[in-house]
């Protein structure tokens, strides 16, 4: 890994999101190893979070955590700050809306940090794409900005493709070509995002106020690695960028700092499954959560938990509802917890066989990362196009016809169950499969690794002076 002792400094800006946030701060803690400053921004509410992953006390690391006041935005209550917190998803586009005005009090920061005598200017700015309004600021003040957005090449890509194509999409069952893609990739009106589809809905409406700052990013740090990633998706997502900018294939990130996930066990998932590894032997446990965004009702609880008892295998599940209450007793062939369970540490355990997820992109990768099939049940946002990458593309899981809005029945949770974790060619393919990509995530963030050469060649193109030109010079 490339050093550097010049006091580089780099500021990183995550979006008030678990699943936006944990990447950029492993992303912190690699570059840090590498010798730079890293500072972090975010607000009051979301800095002990922050400490606690970084082991702060420690000072293991070089960065230091810069806190900005979260606007106090009505209906939005005093405190929450980030998108867990928020009492109901109807509060979400408000929750935007309060981190744009943000802007003043980050202008007024970054400014502060370029301007400083005591150390030299920043050589980027890494902020999310919900973020937008920072591109307009770095451009002000001639900071390279680069954008994240916790999605793959292959999401990016095929969204960005089909903002200008939604039109196509008229029946629900036809099969169709994205342009730009291969011949091979056919999509259904399910595979894509709602805020794609419909141009009325407020998140639509916000994502294309923001999208035309990210065209102007510099450049875009993915959370991915080039084995899951087909080049021909990672150009067409570098085509609509206005400066030529790359793509640079980083991850999995959760890899590059991997001893920052010391998580908290307090429901005692690792002592469970020790003890299943004993009585039932290794891959006898499924792993069911479906993530933190996603509100499940407490009818397809019922029906999950009657498929997975009836599949025969142990599961650990998390719930996160506060209203379900179990059909029957699950204590006997499985354990339920609430809100939290040390996921990467699940994942990377031997008793574990498969895993029910959501597919949010972070889950796709701690599971690949550990060896671990998937059944994929796609909810919101771009987790049905991650389950179709998942499926078609990587052949690392299952996929059992889970439709957003419908009850899937326990009867197809059973076979669904059945077939990843050992009873189906399907599932043996992606067992297989599975295993060879663990071996090339591991191999990409090593030294010389694919993963680890892009981020020593984005380091050193942001050195040279990169190829950014603030629209104020270019007048």
């Amino acid at each position: 890994m490339a050093n550097n002792s010049n006091g580089d400094h780099v500021i990183i800006f995550p979006f008030m999101a678990k699943g936006h946030t944990i990447p950029l701060l492993h992303l912190s803690g690699a570059l840090s190893s590498r010798g730079l400053r890293v500072t972090l921004v975010t607000t009051p509410v979301n800095a002990p979070f922050f400490y606690h992953r970084l082991h702060y006390h420690e000072s293991k690391y070089n960065v230091v955590i810069l806190t900005l006041p979260f606007p106090h935005h009505p209906p939005l209550p005093l405190g929450v700050e980030s998108t867990d917190l928020l009492p109901s998803p109807d509060l979400y586009p408000t929750f935007i809306h309060a981190t744009t005005l943000l802007r003043q009090p980050f202008h007024d920061l970054l400014l502060n940090l370029s301007s400083s005598s005591s150390s030299s200017p920043p050589l980027c700015l890494i902020s999310d794409f919900f973020l937008g309004w920072t591109q307009p600021i770095c451009s002000e003040l001639g900071i390279p900005r680069l954008v994240f957005h916790g999605m793959s090449a292959f999401s990016m890509s095929i969204c960005k493709s089909l903002f200008a194509n939604t039109g196509a999409f008229a029946s629900e069952e036809e099969r169709y070509h994205v342009p730009g893609t291969p011949p091979s990739l056919l999509l259904t009106k399910g595979d894509i995002p709602k805020t794609v589809l419909s141009s009325a809905d407020l998140m639509t409406r916000f994502l294309d106020q923001v999208d035309d700052a990210d065209l102007d990013s510099w450049g875009v740090v993915v959370n991915s690695f080039a084995d899951v990633e087909e080049e021909v998706y990672v150009k067409l997502l570098e085509s609509f960028y206005r400066r030529g900018a790359r793509a640079w294939m980083v991850g999995p990130m959760s890899l590059l700092a991997a001893e920052m996930d010391a998580e908290e066990d307090d429901e005692g998932c690792i002592g469970w499954l020790d003890e299943q590894l004993r009585n039932r032997g290794a891959r006898s446990v499924v792993y069911v959560a479906f993530g933190t965004q996603a509100h499940v009702t407490d009818e397809q609880l019922d029906e999950v938990a009657h498929g997975l008892s009836a599949s025969g295998y142990a599961f650990l599940w998390v719930v996160r509802s506060k209203t379900w209450v179990p059909p029957f007793s699950l204590e006997l062939e499985g354990k339920v917890v609430g809100t939290w369970a040390p996921q990467k540490q699940v994942l990377r355990h031997v008793a574990v066989g498969g895993f029910i997820s959501h597919c949010g992109w972070n889950s796709v990768l701690e599971s690949v990362s550990a060896g671990v099939p998937m059944l994929t049940w796609p909810m919101i946002a771009e987790q049905a196009l991650n389950a179709k990458h998942v499926v078609d593309v990587l052949g690392v899981g299952v996929n059992f016809g889970a439709r957003a809005g419908e009850i899937v029945r326990r009867e197809e949770v059973t076979k669904g169950v059945n077939e990843v974790m050992g009873g189906g060619e399907k599932g043996r393919r992606a067992r297989e499969r599975v295993a060879d990509l663990r071996r090339e995530a591991e191999e990409a963030v090593k030294e010389g690794g694919s993963s680890d050469r892009a981020l020593d060649e984005l380091l050193e193109e942001l050195r040279k002076g990169g190829r950014y030109i603030s629209k104020a010079s270019a007048g």
